[in-house]
């Protein structure tokens, strides 16, 4: 089956899409931090895919690649959250969480050069400035699609550019809505896979150099 990455950001809908994926048959990562990870999913999205998009379109040729759209009124507001939330975690040097989250997070949102990364013209140049980074990278290719999870035909438009068959009502589900950042951990599907994987090669990651 063929890789498909979310690169979409944070905050984005990209657990809506996730959750989406496993009914149709997706082995699904919401996140993935290992090699073995990313081989055992067809789905992978979120931290590390909407920074390193290009490293894995290397890694998996023949991959497909779902950008994801927000209106900046929207996503503001609910990234402003979300940083507030996991920024101490995020730190390089005292933060628990993964080293690929913090790499991708630090990159993606300058969180460690900048004064006030949840400043709202900040978060905004780094939307735009990822959206026009995603869309100069697949200029001219026929292996992206980018959508709004919040139209109503989106569902659908990914299932076509997927070439898979929809089923009852194509919509994606509504979920992480307002401060809630949890739903895919709480959601049970046998198709998840878990985003520290380990395989033959335990928990290692890929080894290319980061942008």
């Amino acid at each position: 089956m063929t890789k498909v990455f979310i690169i979409g950001l944070p905050r984005t809908g990209t657990t809506s899409i996730s959750v989406a994926m496993l009914d149709y048959g997706y082995a699904v990562a919401h996140t993935a931090y290992t090699k073995h990870a990313f081989h055992l999913a067809d789905v992978i999205s979120d931290s590390p895919c909407f920074c390193d998009y290009q490293q894995l379109d290397k890694l998996f040729p023949g991959s497909k690649f779902v950008y994801l759209e927000r209106a900046l009124s929207l996503w503001i507001p609910s990234m402003q959250m979300l940083i507030n939330k996991m920024k101490a975690q995020l730190d390089f040097k005292t933060g628990t969480f993964n080293p690929i989250l913090k790499r991708t997070f630090n990159e993606t949102f300058d969180l460690s050069t900048t004064a006030e990364p949840d400043d709202a013209e900040h978060l905004a140049m780094c939307y735009r400035r990822h959206q026009q980074q995603v869309f100069n990278y697949f200029k001219d290719r026929k292996d992206l699609i980018s959508i709004d999870v919040s139209d109503t035909d989106s569902l659908m438009k990914l299932l076509s550019f997927l070439d898979v068959e929809y089923q009852g009502v194509p919509c994606f589900p509504h979920l992480n809505i307002g401060r809630k950042v949890a739903c895919w951990k709480e959601h049970k599907h046998p198709n998840k896979v878990n985003s520290n994987s380990a395989g033959p090669e335990h928990r290692k990651f890929f080894e290319y150099a980061s942008r």
